[in-house]
């Protein structure tokens, strides 16, 4: 009889399968800018779930990463001429350094205190970005192009954009996951659940909790500098506070501390905003409020949350 260990790892790469096997099709069933988005998000929202989830910390400030690294990937793509994968990695390279020096500051303190203190330095970031003058201002950095992948594959077409945006997920996703089930991952864990006992047990608290940060923060500008190829715009939306929110009610809703929660979640809230935007106008912010107040009463445990736990009950997993 097989282990549940060994049953949950299969499962999981089952479940893994089953993500490249739909994330290869997708293109050719729905309209791929869409499908780049929801990528995005549900890249961002895992980011921000490696942090809350795992690690037990609540950011307020990751709209910073996100929006810092789209202007970042914009700028240097579009006035320096890079190609897109540098691009890419420049802006995860300097929100990684962001979250570096706003994790230093703020894992000195916990709890409310963390999140205002990461809330207030991701206004300071807004504030840069609205008075800086290459980010454009208001208006946002506009005319980014999406250049050639390697110099070679022109990424103007939307599938070849589409597979581009899902292999940095695909990335992304398994470093995510990598990073959950290893040694590292468990210490975090166990951070999570009590951090005075694992303070005891000798280890180092602080710096496990700068380098999932470090590693949240990277992850999260990676998603940001891949949106802005995606629509060839940086906005100041994208680092906007109301953006910090979105990724947590995304987390929330799909399943807080689940792999694959972020990304259900992100994919319910792209999908609404999509769908209902036109027809409903600014009232789609309440409607998704009303949605998220009924999961949160109904279903503590988010959507992924409650299928594993109906999961557990029911002997399959």
């Amino acid at each position: 009889m097989a282990r549940p260990a060994d049953r949950s790892q299969r499962l999981r790469w089952v479940g893994f399968g089953l993500l490249l096997v739909a994330g290869i099709v997708a293109p050719f069933v729905a309209y791929p800018t869409f499908l780049m988005k929801l990528l995005c998000f549900a890249l961002f929202a895992c980011a921000f779930n490696l942090l809350l989830g795992f690690t037990g910390l609540l950011s307020f400030g990751h709209a910073a990463f996100f929006g810092g690294a789209g202007y970042v990937c914009g700028y240097v793509v579009k006035h320096w001429g890079v190609t897109p994968e540098l691009g890419v990695l420049a802006g995860t390279a300097v929100a990684a350094l962001l979250g570096f020096a706003f994790g230093a500051l703020a894992i000195r303190r916990s709890g409310i205190y963390f999140a205002m203190i990461t809330l207030a330095l991701a206004q300071m970031v807004y504030f840069l970005a609205l008075q800086l003058p290459f980010t454009g201002g208001e208006d946002g950095l506009q005319g980014v192009p999406r250049g050639h992948l390697f110099g070679l594959i022109d990424l103007s077409d939307n599938l070849a954009m589409y597979y581009f945006v899902f292999a940095l997920f695909v990335a992304g996703f398994a470093l995510i996951l990598r990073t959950i089930h290893s040694p590292f991952g468990q210490v975090l864990k166990a951070i999570r659940e009590n951090e005075p006992r694992t303070l005891s047990l000798g280890y180092d608290v602080d710096r496990y909790k700068l380098l999932a940060f470090v590693i949240s923060a990277g992850l999260a500008g990676m998603a940001g500098a891949t949106k802005t190829l995606v629509f060839q715009l940086a906005s100041l939306t994208d680092v906007h506070w109301h953006t910090s929110g979105e990724v947590v009610l995304m987390t929330l809703l799909g399943g807080l501390g689940t792999a694959m929660g972020p990304v259900v979640g992100a994919g319910i809230i792209v999908t609404l905003q999509n769908e209902l935007a036109d027809k409903v106008g600014s009232w789609v912010s309440v409607i998704m409020g009303i949605i998220f107040i009924v999961c949160v009463l109904a279903f503590r445990r988010g959507i992924v949350g409650e299928i594993r736990a109906l999961a557990k009950r029911l002997g399959i997993s």
